[in-house]
């Protein structure tokens, strides 16, 4: 293997395995080099779940006939392989001619666990993560290159959220550094923003405070599809929905909490959001269902008129477009703030794709600023990002079993960034071992 052969993944911590099941297949299996490490399977040291594996037992799987007995962790979708390998595969299926940004760079390496039906959501497994990789550098007293090539478009995009400043945090330990993809909605059509009119209430209405609108096509045979709606809390709003066949259902913007509607043969799921710490956004979020199979195909409008606004800020965004028909999508969107979160923290580096052949941006990746305003006009050029663009279109890296795939996104961008790192990372530690 292109990774492990040379001993370079430190520590392997899988958290969808079960302590219980990995010593207990071991025990039943026949005798070999592996009995010295029956009933020693366990999580990480302050942690509860998943399985680690140091690099001896990495090594003695290795040099076995059957390596899965000791160390039983798959990568059964392919993508964290092809991610790591570009960050750092040493070449050695491919007699050096394929080779990772940093080479020689030591591993740690965790398998995200998925959530249990009555726990978390995944972005406790991504916490834990990285927690454990920084302690982990911390005690061998090495620099960290963290990749996260993961994202997801629920959220206010104004790094407050709970992981974003967790990164935020996690980047101030030690020697680390996070690089995060910026996400593929760039051209997906899942992201609208715009600015309301800014203004008050007059006596006997609103006067001349014009009406916005955001049109989203659901496209035939959509089984589900949400809505976020995000604006400032200080700005009021009345906001009007209006379904294909013209039905239009005003909304109580000012009743916090959940409430339903009936719309043809679609039921809406409405929540109203109450404030959060650290954010001035509030969310208003629409879960479309099928009362039969499918949501109502064809073009529902979101009709928005002021009521009291001081900035007047909006954004619309769709769940992320891989679970989407192609067709699902806003109809004349806004590409900026396409990012997906966590690349949206302040203290990670984010990094887009571009065509090494175009020489251009790429489409697909995502880009813009956070959702923040100052005195109702957005933030500065400072905040825009993503902070550096890499390669990430047609990417050639490992796919399964061994072969070699071509990729394209900012998951395969951004281990470049992170190689890079390591680099810089590696010659500041041989500068400062010569100096000392």
């Amino acid at each position: 293997m292109d990774l492990a052969g040379r001993s370079r993944i430190h520590y392997l911590w899988d958290q969808t395995l079960r302590a219980e099941v990995v010593n207990a297949n071991l025990l039943q299996a026949p005798e070999g080099p592996w009995e010295e490490y029956a009933g020693k399977a366990a999580p990480p040291s302050g942690f509860s779940t998943g399985v680690e594996f140091d690099r001896e037992r990495i090594d003695a799987a290795l040099r076995t006939a059957n390596p899965e007995l000791l160390v039983p962790s798959f990568d059964t979708s392919g993508h964290g392989t092809a991610v790591a390998a570009i960050a750092s595969a040493g070449g050695n299926l491919s007699e050096g001619r394929y080779q990772g940004v940093a080479p020689e760079s030591g591993l740690i390496v965790v398998k995200l666990g998925s959530p249990r039906p009555d726990s978390f959501p995944r972005t406790t497994e991504l916490m834990r993560a990285l927690a454990y990789m920084v302690r982990k550098a911390v005690s061998m007293g090495m620099p960290l290159a963290i990749n996260l090539s993961f994202g997801n478009t629920y959220g206010s995009h104004d790094g407050t959220s709970l992981l974003e400043r967790f990164l935020d945090n996690v980047a101030e330990i030690g020697r680390t550094v996070i690089c995060v993809g910026s996400g593929n909605e760039g051209a997906a059509g899942g992201h609208v923003s715009g600015k309301l009119p800014v203004g008050g209430r007059a006596e006997g209405g609103i006067v001349n405070l014009p009406v916005k609108r955001a049109e989203l096509n659901v496209g035939s045979y959509q089984s589900s599809v949400s809505v976020q709606l995000w604006k400032e809390y200080v700005d009021q709003f009345r906001v009007t929905l209006i379904s294909p066949a013209g039905i239009r259902e005003e909304i109580d913007t000012l009743r916090t909490g959940m409430q339903t509607l009936i719309m043809e043969q679609t039921q809406i799921l409405l929540y109203i959001g109450e404030p959060a710490p650290y954010s001035v956004n509030q969310e208003i979020y629409f879960d479309f269902l099928p009362a039969g199979s499918y949501v109502n195909s064809g073009i529902w409008t979101f009709e928005m008129t002021p009521v009291h606004t001081v900035s007047g800020n909006y954004d619309f965004y769709l769940p992320s477009s891989n679970v989407l028909n192609e067709a699902t999508r806003f109809f004349s969107p806004t590409p900026d703030k396409t990012m997906t979160i966590p690349s949206t923290a302040s203290k990670v580096i984010t990094v887009g794709a571009y065509s090494t052949v175009y020489e251009s941006y790429a489409d697909f990746s995502g880009r813009g600023y956070p959702m923040q305003s100052i005195q109702g006009e957005r933030t500065g050029q400072g905040t825009v990002k993503p902070d550096i663009a890499a390669p990430g279109v047609n990417i050639t890296t490992i796919g399964p079993d061994n072969s070699f795939v071509q990729v394209s996104g900012t998951s395969f961008a951004a281990p470049f960034a992170t190689g890079s790192a390591a680099l810089m990372m590696e010659w500041g530690e041989r500068v400062s071992i010569r100096l000392s």
